[in-house]
């Protein structure tokens, strides 16, 4: 039997039972995220998913409820993410919030030592793990270090959070059921008891000014209050939480909720206290990934060897981020709305130690739809083969691609932007975090109905070329080149039109990939594009990975280029290798 410790000192780190060894390099697998929430409930069942005409059917109030969806769910459908082509599952937090609270999230946690009631038990996360791992999978825990939920109150605010202000504000008290009696388990206050001290928390307000770093350092989350992460007490407490939740659950990786919003120095202590504890246990390659939105240069000031320690060394922070900077561009690029020079501009910028290309790929973790925008990649978009390419594009270049659960069902939901919304909550997030299983919530067709159709057209393009790049190590760990393109074999150019062929070639040692994307919505495209010289020579052919029964494209030469002629469909993607055509069998 788990126990459930009320305080750290009765914490145990000895792992519950035999330990999964971690994979080799995380730049093998190929992520899932989902909200446990809305993922899957096994009690419930929707009516079939069909392919129709969008139309908008929500409850906007039901938006903010618990949907049902719980970890037994998630294990039932295992099968359904590992056919998809996911090697490895980011689940969101599991860890119990309030009993009260509208955060089925999960990012509002009261008790750091349980799971949510809700969900299931720690014995349930523990066996979906024990079965992810039977299946060769892994499981990422998404992780809160920067706060915790809205446990106690300020004083004189017991009902909303003051604005920020550059000093603490007085401790109010512990949120309780009865609040004329002491603090009781395990619904009042916060856990583990420890937790429940009034100084581990910077106690200076909601963030007013969310581009201020030292607002949205020391302020609170909106009403989830900011822990006093440079504390060492504080940082101490959170390790040891997490290395218990490793040792009971047997997870491989965690995700770090609001990174940005936490010191560097943090990282540098905490990141390094975990890996070692994964080392002890014999998980060599423990993955510790986190949400640091904004420009490469801050991002790069938390992975790895960059990041600096409260003593001034450098320890190795984060193993990886969360790639917003190519977030913010890829759509766009795709679905033609901005030029792909801005694409290549993005790699441009990746310096220092992450500009070795193909070492580049440990360092970000890439997508297309998360859970934190206001709108999916299809929101009001008619060409569901632009969500392939977009979903092609990160299984085929740089990084450690993650799949938002979903997007292989095509949905497409964005906020409701009408008055209402507007003048009672501002933009919500809720519109991209609808229910797989049939539940209450969702928008455009995906209420109350159950969205795990394994013949989606999307479903299964995801899953051959997650196929192809397990099969081609130049897909995973190989430098990454933008490819210059011809329409008439002599001029060649990098593509800068919003219609083009985008392409660009994937090198691992001797091996050449060529991927070329469509942009055009309308047309077909026939563009010459240039292949590396040495590696494919004129004369050599260039098979089409994605279409077997594709006839092999002869390289040519012109002015010294080596060039492959591709016709695409429009918003089409090829895949092409360079490969040495089998000779015939002879007899001495």
């Amino acid at each position: 039997m788990i126990s459930k410790p009320r305080r750290l000192s009765d914490v145990d780190f000895t792992p519950s039972g035999k330990v999964f060894p971690s994979p080799e390099d995380w730049r093998d697998q190929v992520i899932y995220f989902l909200l446990v929430d809305r993922f899957n409930n096994p009690y419930i069942k929707g009516e079939p998913f069909k392919e129709e005409p969008h139309e908008e059917q929500r409850d906007i109030e039901e938006r903010k409820n618990w949907q049902g969806g719980n970890l037994r769910g998630v294990m039932e459908k295992l099968g359904y993410i590992q056919d998809l082509g996911a090697t490895a599952i980011w689940l969101s937090p599991v860890l119990k919030n309030r009993t009260e609270s509208d955060s089925y999230h999960g990012y509002a946690i009261q008790n750091f030592l349980d799971v949510d009631p809700r969900f299931g038990t720690l014995k349930d996360l523990r066996r979906l793990i024990q079965a992810a791992h039977k299946r060769g999978m892994y499981v990422i825990l998404d992780i809160v270090v920067n706060h915790t939920g809205d446990n106690w109150y300020y004083k004189g605010y017991e009902q909303a959070s003051p604005p920020y202000r550059d000093k603490p504000y007085g401790f109010g008290g512990w949120r309780k059921k009865k609040p004329d009696k002491p603090v009781r388990w395990p619904d009042d206050a916060v856990w583990p008891e420890e937790f429940q001290k009034e100084d581990w928390y910077k106690r200076q307000g909601e963030i007013t000014d969310w581009g201020d770093r030292t607002q949205y350092l020391n302020g609170d989350f909106f009403v989830l209050k900011e822990l006093d992460t440079p504390g060492p007490a504080v940082r101490r407490a959170l390790i040891d939480v997490y290395k218990w939740l490793i040792a009971k659950t047997d997870a491989d990786g965690f995700r770090v909720d609001a990174a940005k919003h936490i010191e560097t120095c943090f990282f540098a202590i905490f990141c390094s206290a975990i890996r070692e504890y994964a080392f002890f246990i014999e998980k060599k390659n423990f993955f510790v990934f986190g949400e640091v939105p904004g420009e490469d240069v801050l991002m790069e000031s938390y992975i790895g060897p960059n990041t600096p320690s409260p003593s001034g060394e450098f320890f190795l922070g984060l193993d990886s981020v969360l790639d917003f900077p190519l977030f913010h561009v890829l759509p766009d690029v795709i679905k033609g709305f901005r030029s792909p020079d801005e694409l290549r501009e993005r790699y441009g910028k990746l310096r220092g130690t992450l500009s070795s290309h193909g070492l580049a790929s440990r360092y970000y973790v890439t997508f297309l739809d998360n859970h934190d925008q206001t709108r999916r990649f299809l929101h009001n978009n008619p060409y569901i083969d632009q969500v392939k390419q977009g979903i092609g594009y990160l299984l085929t270049s740089l990084g450690i691609p993650c799949i938002y659960y979903g997007t292989e069902q095509g949905f497409n939901g964005s906020d409701y932007r009408d008055e209402y919304t507007k003048r009672k909550d501002g933009f919500s997030d809720a519109f991209v975090r609808e229910c797989m299983f049939g539940g209450k919530w969702g928008a455009f067709k995906s209420v109350g109905v159950d969205c795990f159709n394994q013949n989606h057209e999307i479903y299964k393009f995801v899953r051959k070329v997650a196929d192809i790049r397990k099969n081609e190590p130049a897909l995973r760990y190989g430098r990454q080149y933008f490819r210059e393109v011809s329409e008439d074999g002599v001029n060649f150019a990098y593509p800068s039109r919003h219609s083009c062929s985008l392409a660009y070639s994937r090198i691992l040692d001797g091996d050449e990939i060529l991927v070329v994307l469509n942009t055009d919505v309308e047309n077909k495209r026939s563009d010459y594009v240039t292949v590396d010289r040495n590696l494919s020579p004129p004369g050599k052919k260039m098979k089409n990975l994605l279409d077997e029964d594709a006839k092999p494209l002869v390289i040519g030469e012109i002015r010294g280029r080596s060039f492959v002629k591709v016709d695409t469909s429009p918003c089409g993607i090829v895949i092409l290798k360079t490969f040495e055509p089998q000779k015939p069998f002879s007899s001495l």
